[in-house]
Formats: C-alpha cells, structure tokens, sequence
C-alpha cells in the first residue's frame, strides 16, 4: 500500500470551541466511535489520535480538547494540548457552527491561527440546521476574518459533505508512506476508551447535576475465554456528588453502567462483566499527580 507513489500520509488536528461537534466529526470521518459525545462542553480532556486510511493515502487525526479559557490545572492542561498542536501538524481544520457573528473565542482562535504557517481548513458544521441560503454570509463573515486555504460547510451528525471534507484535507498532506498498518483505527489505550465510553455515559445521565469533576480510572480488565472483567472506578470532587452519581439503592450507577456496558462489549468484541465503584477526590483537577494518573499527561503527536 505505502509503496503507491500517489500516496499521501499526514496529520490534521480538529480545533474549535467546545462543544461545536470535532469528537462527533471525527467518529464520522473514520467511521467509528473512539471520541466521547455529549451535550456538555470540554467532553474531550486528552488528544485522541484516530487514522482513516484509504487507498489514496492516510490521515492521522488528532481531536484535541477546545480552546477555551482555563479555570484551573485540568483547564491549563486542555488548552496547551489544543494550542500545542497547531504548528505539529500538516493541516488544521477549525470547526465553528454556522453564524455571522464571531465572538470573543473564535477570535482568540484566530489569533492562535495567525501565529502559525500550517494550512486552515475552515468546517463550518451543523448546517443540518440552518437554510442553505445563509451559508454564503456565514461563509463571507469568516472569510473576512482570516484568510483560509479552504472552507467546507459539513453536518456531522448526518455525515452531509464529509466526503469533500476528505479530498480537501488530502490536498495538503505530503507524499509518503503510511504511519500506521491499514486496520489501525486509533493508537489509544484500550484502557482509555473503556474509561472514555463510561464517562461519556455519566455525563449524558448527570446532566446539570455534576460539573466537569468526573474522571474514570480503570482498575482493572481481565480477558477471560468469553468474557471480559472490567472494574472501574467514577472518580468525583465532592461528597455530595457521590451520592448523586450512586443514586437511590444505586440507580444512577446501574443506569451509568447498563449503558456504557453494550458499546464496551461492541469495541472489545466479547461479553462483558462491569463492575462500577464511585470514590471522592477532592480538588483532583488541580492536583498534578492526579491528572497524570488518570491519564492527562501531553505527549509528543510525531513518533
């Protein structure tokens, strides 16, 4: 396959605010679930790195945490990881949702972006639902702002585009061998995703009730003949959060775990036995030791 002249292989990283779709964009484009959803912004903590391969060349995504102001430790750790990438990668592709007005934060991006040479691909997304007339002024307002290479107006959730997407991206990446092997689809831990699908699942559940003070740490996963032994633990700030994640005679928990539990046996394969348990970290987003054990430690895109 890498020994095609006409094979292209590079990185492109999704940035954008929280919450404007990249992890939903990104499970689109390679065609399966690796970054966590939900409604509540700063779902993705760490830089998940998937590849879509094809017969024209492979794509090394990185999804990286959105830009946004920190608050604390965890807040710091997200935005250097966002920012960091910029300049580690072949291509950038700025995710922002259909409108005419561009705000404090998609200006502080484009600030980011003016700093660096790496090519910009503007994917403006959720055109799903906006009238296609609109998309040219939409299209004009950031065109004005910054000068990119492309820009794609995409739904992500309905895959609308994507394909263009796609052959856009490929237009920017050099001419090489692949990274990774064909059937790669992501070089994340088993570990992490398993954690990452539970907390998706808290999180989609909690609602409003729990803030951003959720971290999964997976104890332990034994690989029986037919079964996989998962035992994980929901890792909160408070006391009072505890109880609201166990809920009545542990409701809350059961539901966390019936739900996280058909899309882990999907990605291993096998039937699983997941065993949850809920414990009290007070102030672990701002407890360095902590945010490396749960796995927030930065590492280097290129190996």
């Amino acid at each position: 396959m890498s020994e095609n002249q006409a094979f292209k292989s590079g990185f492109a990283t999704l940035i954008g605010r929280p919450n404007v779709g990249k992890s939903t964009l990104m499970n689109c484009l390679i065609g399966q679930k690796i970054a966590i959803t939900s409604n509540k912004p700063q779902t993705t903590r760490n830089r998940i790195q998937t590849v879509y391969t094809c017969e024209d060349g492979q794509i090394v995504f990185l999804d990286t945490p959105g830009i946004h102001k920190a608050k604390n430790k965890l807040g710091n750790y997200m935005v250097n990881v966002a920012e960091k990438t910029l300049n580690e990668v072949d291509v950038i592709l700025w995710l922002v949702e259909p409108s005419n007005f561009i705000g404090a934060g998609e200006q502080h991006i484009i600030e980011q972006l003016k700093k660096t040479k790496t090519p910009v691909i503007l994917v403006i997304n959720k055109i799903d639902t906006v009238k296609r007339e609109q998309l040219l002024g939409y299209i004009d307002t950031y065109r004005k702002a910054f000068d990119f290479s492309e820009v794609v107006p995409v739904s992500a959730i309905k895959g609308d585009n994507t394909d263009e997407l796609l052959k856009c991206i490929f237009r920017y990446l050099p001419y090489g061998p692949a990274f990774y092997d064909e059937d790669t689809v992501t070089d994340q831990p088993m570990r992490q995703i398993v954690a990452e699908l539970i907390r998706e699942k808290a999180l989609r559940l909690l609602e409003e009730e729990i803030p951003h003070g959720v971290a999964v740490s997976i104890e332990s996963m034994k690989f029986k003949k037919h079964i996989v032994d998962v035992e994980a633990t929901i890792v909160c700030e408070k006391d009072s959060h505890k109880g609201i994640i166990i809920g009545k005679g542990g409701s809350m928990l059961k539901r966390i775990g019936s739900q996280a539990r058909p899309e882990i046996e999907d990605l291993l394969e096998k039937q699983v036995n997941l065993q949850l348990w809920v414990k009290v970290k007070k102030d672990w987003r701002d407890s360095d030791f902590l945010l490396k054990n749960f796995g927030y430690n930065e590492k280097d895109t290129r190996k």
